[in-house]
């Protein structure tokens, strides 16, 4: 979809430190082949205090002080996650409202796994350009997980892909921002959900089937089920679909693209997924940012802004391309154009 009024007001982070590769090789949380083939340098670690919801919070709480929004001014708050949030039947939306923001708006939880930010983003962008959205409104998106044993293994249980703990945050408004949302679009093929599933049957519970989740044998049945070439063709055309739709709707190409917020694969995943299909240069992405933290389930995009934004490496003029996708599977793709140097880093 095109857009006209809907601004990205701010961003904001909240990661734990950093553990090096070299510390978990050492310690034999990881192999060094699995090592070698994602080129992650290192990879955040949540330790007390660091659940997904107080991640998200301070996140939010950042994001919203740099926006310029009054708490009363936000209309919406949606909270995107992929793994466990904390608590057994508990909405963490609402506690991330209630430590973060503090008013009474609608506070929802977003799940589309890896794309539940740029879903949360769209679901945002219609809401506050529809009639319920005045003009000095915004909503406040977060996401936040934590990859934490003994049900996942960070390191293993999504071969590819190393994991890492964090929260992140973007202020959407409609009185305006330091990028402007030019273009946003997903796309979706349920043929695919048995992706992640593979031949197992459904569970009673986080664990009750396999422990740490592994989802390689998984996609390895599903693929024996569906065949190799069916599952390729129907990922590409998901993304390529997305793509198009989106430049064309911001009037540009990849050519006319400065910079790509990436998903946090592995190297070789992302250079499969994504740098060989684009033809891109990896220095223009957000590789050596995502390979310093890991995977941060739904919050990538996000934090990928905001480490843009921290290492002005958005210049106004330019655009940027965010792209996602999450098992379902979804694709999602958004242009923003830079029209201003974020604010907070004057």
């Amino acid at each position: 979809m095109r857009y006209e009024d809907v601004y990205v007001a701010a961003t904001g982070s909240a990661l734990p430190p950093g553990m090096p590769v070299e510390e978990a090789l050492a310690a034999g949380l990881v192999d060094r082949r699995i090592a070698v083939s994602t080129g992650i340098r290192s990879i955040a670690v949540a330790g007390p205090g660091d659940s997904p919801p107080e991640l998200a919070a301070r996140a939010a709480a950042e994001a919203l002080a740099r926006s310029g929004h009054t708490p009363a001014e936000v209309q919406l708050l949606l909270h995107a996650t992929v793994w466990y949030q904390g608590h057994d039947l508990w909405p963490p939306a609402s506690y991330v409202q209630r430590t973060a923001i503090g008013n009474q708006c609608p506070a929802v939880e977003v799940r589309q796994m890896s794309n539940g930010g740029m879903a949360a983003l769209e679901l945002a962008a219609a809401f506050l350009g529809s009639p319920a959205g005045r003009r000095d409104t915004a909503a406040v998106l977060t996401a936040a997980d934590r990859f934490a044993g003994p049900h996942f293994d960070r390191w293993r249980s999504d071969p590819g892909t190393v994991y890492g703990d964090g929260g992140s945050a973007l202020v959407l408004s409609r009185r305006g921002g330091f990028a402007r949302l030019r273009s946003l679009v997903t796309v979706s093929d349920p043929e695919l959900e048995g992706m992640h599933r593979g031949d197992d049957p459904f569970g009673t519970g986080l664990g009750a089937l396999r422990s740490p989740v592994d989802l390689d044998p998984l996609k390895r049945q599903f693929l024996a089920t569906a065949g190799k070439s069916f599952v390729l063709a129907r990922t590409l055309a998901g993304q390529e679909t997305a793509l198009k739709q989106a430049l064309a709707e911001a009037d540009t190409g990849l050519d006319g693209i400065a910079t790509l917020v990436l998903p946090h694969f592995g190297r070789r995943r992302l250079q499969a997924v994504f740098l060989e299909r684009l033809d891109v240069d990896i220095a223009r992405t957000t590789w050596e940012f995502g390979s310093g933290v890991g995977h941060l389930g739904a919050a990538d995009q996000f934090a990928g802004l905001d480490h843009l934004a921290a290492t002005g490496r958005l210049r106004p003029g330019e655009r940027c391309l965010v792209m996602g996708v999450g098992a379902g599977f979804t694709w999602s793709c958004a242009v923003l154009e830079i029209e201003q140097r974020p604010t907070w880093q004057d």
